[in-house]
């Protein structure tokens, strides 16, 4: 059994689209029509056929207070891995991201939170 697809809940797929590929770095992988939404996915550069992070529409009633209950709490939706914490920070300030931990070395891990613009806080994280 493999991860394929993974998802996050986004409030706008057009924002996430142009957050998650021109301010992270992700590539378009599937952009089809669904109507009113669409099914759209990332993937990490270079990986175009590993696991899809699809930017899914948060308009479920139980979507809204479970993604306010987890950045209320400042528990992130999803992580993704860096080779360098410190360098992807100073990148994505650079890029204007806005960060609610900065760089935090716990043990055999480096991890920061951002805020993704659609709704959640997404960590990245480098193992040592």
């Amino acid at each position: 059994m493999n991860i394929t697809v993974t998802s996050v809940f986004v409030d706008d797929q057009a924002k996430a689209l142009a957050f998650y590929t021109d301010i992270l770095g992700f590539e378009p992988k599937q952009d089809v029509s669904l109507g009113t939404h669409r099914w759209l996915t990332v993937v990490s550069p270079g990986d175009t056929d590993g696991v899809e992070l699809l930017l899914e529409p948060d308009q479920h009633p139980a979507v809204g207070p479970f993604k306010r209950a987890l950045v209320e709490d400042g528990i992130p939706c999803t992580s993704f891995s860096v080779t360098n914490v410190q360098a992807e920070y100073e990148r994505l300030c650079a890029a204007g991201v806005a960060f609610t931990q900065p760089p935090v070395a716990m043990g055999p891990v480096t991890t920061a939170v951002f805020d993704d613009t659609c709704g959640n806080l997404v960590q990245i994280a480098q193992l040592h």
